[in-house]
């Protein structure tokens, strides 16, 4: 740092100064701000004066991060609030919102699933991994995240409330595959169902999603006798077999409340700058689930401040809070955080560092995990092929872990010479046997979305006709065009529950169809965001090898068809020996006699001399004794070898092309 510029932040450092001197003795949230107004940190107080001076202290000003953020700030502002327990959910909703880089942010590969029973005329259910402010109703968390795919199954098979993606108010004139498998009541198609008995199976999937079981166990139970009484045998039968289900449900529900809480136990394994923590999920005395967490910004990592941060942005604002938070580090507001967790949860949270016994060995288990992440994440191990399946699936909230995937990729120029390709991911590696190459046939000009919609109609049609099975996830290369695109076509051939998703190569956002509006936005050491990203650049490199070799192939063919005395068998053999137009020129006088004869190779030689040049031709003569020369003479009399020649120009026409 010069002179001038250790002046300016010491006159920038004593404006602060004077600025915290007239900050308030009381609760709030103080706000850092570069020369810009961007936020760089945001802070909470029980004294804001004694806490912001506190940044200035010589011991303070030396650590990494505290220097850093005072060098880089020119203004402080504050928000005052009436008690610590405001501040701290303050704090949080500034965190969320501005993500300054100072502040411990939350970042994992994995999120609390739930499931969304959508505000629409036919709602639909699936399950989310984000919560919107959009009408719908979110029931959860579940844990393991695959629980919520299986009670998303059970409403279909008993219910028939579907997952579909396509629009259920737009009219079809048949229905698809899952009404006709009996997990959908075809609201979409005329005449299959009404507008009551839609609203009435919703009723039923509320009740079933709130836990209800007892209040719609008794609604079935009435109209099994309606239907019984009516003589709607099948009808009653059915509702007779959901009925004892969900009793079943019920006394389940029942006894699992009595075995123990729910605790939510934290550890980590640091070395800074890089973090990672492992979040173990309890339910009834039993682990069900996990998270990782990682950051890489760490420089001043100090456990008790780190938790402190980080439950904040776990938990407050979150649907789902335990009664137990067990964490390796106490902090300061622990009591105050505590306090304002029981209040949103309505029933006590107790917050603990565990120091003996089974909740100490616990921690000991989550603290060896946390380790196991942190190796896998920071030092490049390669996970197993189950182990990145189940994490994928997590990742994009697929229905099961793909054991294969299928990825498509458009190459062209300027909407010419238009190719696809299809690349395979199966158990761990790419599957190269199975890849496959399209040729565009209906498209005119460049619409990349056309050409996704044919490729995806041509190769899931051909599954269907053959009763082949669909892969755990098709992907395409391209934003949300390229993903609605594949999508419209998967429905027009009735595929409707394909998972299905994208890559946009500027944010390398991933994109899952029915959740557009929740982009899968992935840090960069994520193994899954590089698996994607290999499987993307996979295909897309054997489309542009497939494009370029087809492009050579026709300029070669159409060149060569021009050439009086050539014909198509004399074009395909040059072609399956050459390769390219270039080569063919650059082939010497024998090389083209030993694939097409003398008198073809003289036709060529001829044809690319005076393409270029009007310097005397090449002729191939046999010699008496039946061997092949190739000599011409020179002006000076001297004889030039044919190859020499050929070379020359060659490289006259490749100069004169490229000027």
């Amino acid at each position: 740092m010069d002179r001038d510029e250790t002046a300016h932040v010491s006159r920038t450092t004593t404006q602060l100064r004077e600025k915290v001197a007239q900050l308030p003795v009381l609760p709030g949230v103080y706000l850092y701000k570069d020369e810009a107004g961007t936020i760089l940190y945001v802070g909470k107080a029980k004294n804001l004066r004694s806490r912001v001076r506190s940044y200035f202290s010589e011991d303070r000003l030396a650590e990494a991060k505290t220097g850093t953020l005072i060098a880089d700030a020119r203004d402080i502002d504050f928000i005052q609030v009436d008690n610590n327990k405001e501040a701290l959910a303050l704090e949080n909703n500034l965190i969320k919102r501005y993500k300054p880089r100072f502040n411990v942010l939350l970042r994992d590969d994995k999120t609390f699933p739930y499931v969304k029973l959508t505000n629409e005329r036919y709602p639909r259910v699936y399950v989310t991994r984000r919560i919107l402010k959009d009408g719908a109703g979110y029931y959860g968390p579940f844990f393991p995240g695959n629980l919520a795919h299986r009670l998303v199954h059970f409403i279909h098979r008993h219910f028939k409330v579907p997952s579909c993606k396509i629009d259920l108010e737009r009219k079809h004139t048949h229905p698809c595959l899952e009404y006709h498998i009996h997990r959908c009541l075809g609201p979409c198609t005329p005449g299959l169902t009404t507008d009551e008995a839609y609203a009435a199976a919703v009723r039923d999937v509320r009740l079933f999603l709130e836990g209800r079981h007892r209040d719609l166990a008794n609604g079935l139970e009435k109209r099994m006798n309606v239907a019984a009484e009516e003589m709607r045998f099948e009808e009653a039968a059915s509702l007779r077999n959901l009925v004892t289900t969900v009793r079943e449900m019920e006394q389940k529900q029942k006894m699992a409340a009595v075995e123990g809480g729910d605790t939510d136990i934290f550890a980590y394994h640091a070395e800074p700058p890089l973090v990672a923590v492992n979040l173990f999920h309890l339910r009834k005395g039993k682990i069900v689930d996990r998270r990782e967490f990682f950051w890489e910004d760490q420089t001043d990592f100090e456990p008790s401040e780190f938790f402190e941060a980080l439950l904040s942005r776990v938990y407050l604002g979150s649907q789902y809070i335990p009664a137990t938070i067990h964490v390796p580090a106490d902090f300061e507001n622990r009591q105050t955080l505590q306090e304002l967790l029981s209040e949103m949860r309505r029933r006590p949270v107790e917050i603990a560092t565990p120091q003996r016994g089974t909740k100490k060995a616990l921690l000991a288990l989550v603290e060896t995990n946390a380790k196991h992440s942190f190796d896998q994440r920071f030092r490049v191990m390669k996970p197993s092929s189950k182990a990145i399946q189940e994490a994928l699936q997590e990742a994009l909230n697929l229905p099961g872990a793909p054991q294969r995937i299928e990825c498509f990729d458009i190459s062209h120029i300027q909407g010419t010479d238009k190719v696809a390709s299809m690349v395979v991911w199966e158990d761990g590696k790419m599957k190269k046997s199975d890849y496959r190459k399209f040729i565009i046939r209906t498209v005119v000009g460049n619409d990349d979305f056309a050409s996704m919609r044919e490729v995806i109609t041509r190769r899931y049609s051909k599954l269907q006709q053959e009763n082949q099975p669909f892969p755990g996830l098709v992907i395409v290369d391209g934003g949300l065009g390229q993903l609605h695109a594949a999508a419209q076509a998967l429905e027009e051939i009735g595929v409707t529950l394909q998972p299905l998703a994208s890559i946009a190569k500027r944010e390398e956002w991933i994109y899952v169809y029915g959740q557009e509006d929740e982009p899968i936005i992935l840090d960069k050491f994520s193994p899954i965001l590089h698996l994607v990203q290999t499987i993307r650049d996979e295909a897309h490199r054997f489309a542009v090898t497939f494009h370029r070799t087809r492009r050579n192939a026709q300029r070669l063919t159409s060149e060569l068809h021009e050439i009086p005395g050539i014909g198509p068998k004399t074009v395909e053999k040059l072609l399956r020996t050459f390769g390219s137009l270039e080569r063919v020129r650059h082939a010497s006088a024998e090389e083209l006699a030993k694939v097409v004869g003398t008198a073809c190779a003289n036709r060529l030689i001829r044809h690319f001399a005076s393409n270029v040049t009007r310097s005397p031709l090449v002729q191939i003569e046999k010699s008496q004794t039946g061997e092949e020369s190739s000599k011409q003479s020179n002006p000076l009399g001297n004889a030039v070898d044919q190859n020499t020649l050929v070379d020359g120009v060659s490289a006259f026409a490749d100069s004169a092309k490229t000027v």
